[in-house]
């Protein structure tokens, strides 16, 4: 689209939040940081299934997982913390890889024994390991109908699928691209273009490109969310899963994914399964400076972090997003 094509108000939010993420220091992921009852198990499981890119560590005084650049962090609890199975959603839906040959991955998982979490195919269907088991396109009840009459069959190539892991984690294991990385965090928001909005912001978050172009970030004023669209398959609920609108932000290579929560009352993530994320800066005191110059509400001040220091927000949803200073030599 050329600047034509939007509104003389739109084109100049775009502009101003194009100029304020361009101000703001660089932020990097970090981490997802899970409660555990047992983080050393934890950190062992991953490299089972991700045996390329996962390597079970220590960080900082945490037990963890390093992949890429980017960490799994273990913290220990003396009770199961809760995930969406035991208790309240939170904002924080799942995490995962994605893998040059999902199926491939999921015969893989399966020969190990390690457990999948199922889908199903349609509301009078059957469970699934992977996406690609069911009619194409991501279909409504009505289109899945539609598609049986006409005989169409499932691709049964790539897709995505789910293990579930230590304490009961999601991880996703999805097809994309000829390498195995760990790349996203998937979460729940009620309005998915305000909760954009708020990670260009406040974090310096950027838009994926469309159609190879630069995303403008999404207009502040009437990013609610109106009406959802109505559920599709495969889903965990056998009644469907609401997925639009969708949306997403990036720190580098490593995508925060949004699907509709619609309805709110998401639960702050704090000491639930994954109790939150983190991105880094090599400058805490001068982020925090900034954030609380945005209003933006913090759950806990500056303290020690290791050898290091963070401090802790919360962002659209009730999300924990911690702050934490990489990089800068500590007296």
């Amino acid at each position: 689209k050329t600047l034509g094509a939007f509104s003389a108000s739109a084109v100049a939010a775009t502009l101003a939040l194009t100029v304020h993420a361009q101000t703001i220091e660089p932020l990097h992921f970090h981490h997802v940081h899970l409660n555990s009852v047992d983080p050393k198990a934890a950190a062992a499981y991953y490299p089972k299934p991700f045996a390329q890119t996962a390597v079970a560590t220590t960080f900082n005084g945490f037990e963890a997982v390093k992949t890429g650049n980017v960490y799994l962090l273990f913290t220990k609890v003396a009770t199961p913390p809760q995930n969406e199975l035991t208790g309240p959603q939170t904002s924080v839906w799942h995490f995962g890889w994605n893998t040059p040959n999902s199926r491939q991955y999921n015969e893989k998982f399966r020969a190990m024994g390690l457990q999948i979490a199922q889908m199903w195919d349609a509301a009078d269907g059957k469970l699934v390991d992977m996406s690609s088991d069911t009619l194409p396109g991501l279909p409504t009840q009505e289109q899945i109908l539609a598609m049986r009459e006409k005989g169409t069959q499932p691709t049964r190539e790539g897709g995505f699928g789910y293990l579930r892991g230590p304490d009961g984690a999601m991880i996703e294991n999805a097809q994309a691209g000829n390498v195995e990385r760990f790349n996203h965090v998937h979460m729940y928001h009620e309005h998915p273009n305000c909760a954009m909005n708020w990670y260009v912001t406040h974090l310096g978050a950027t838009m994926p490109a469309r159609n190879g172009q630069p995303a403008p970030p999404p207009a502040k004023e009437g990013c609610e969310t109106k009406t959802y669209a109505p559920p599709t398959w495969p889903s965990f609920a056998k009644t469907g899963f609401v997925r639009d609108p969708a949306g997403g932000v990036n720190f580098g290579d490593i995508s925060i994914l949004i699907r509709p929560w619609p309805g709110g009352g998401l639960v702050s993530t704090r000491g639930k399964l994954v109790d939150h994320w983190a991105v880094s800066t090599a400058n805490l005191d001068q982020t925090v400076t900034r954030l609380k110059s945005e209003g933006v509400k913090f759950l806990e001040e500056i303290h020690p972090w290791g050898t290091s220091r963070a401090a802790m927000i919360e962002g659209p949803d009730r999300i924990a997003i911690e702050l934490v200073e990489i990089g800068r030599a500590h007296v």
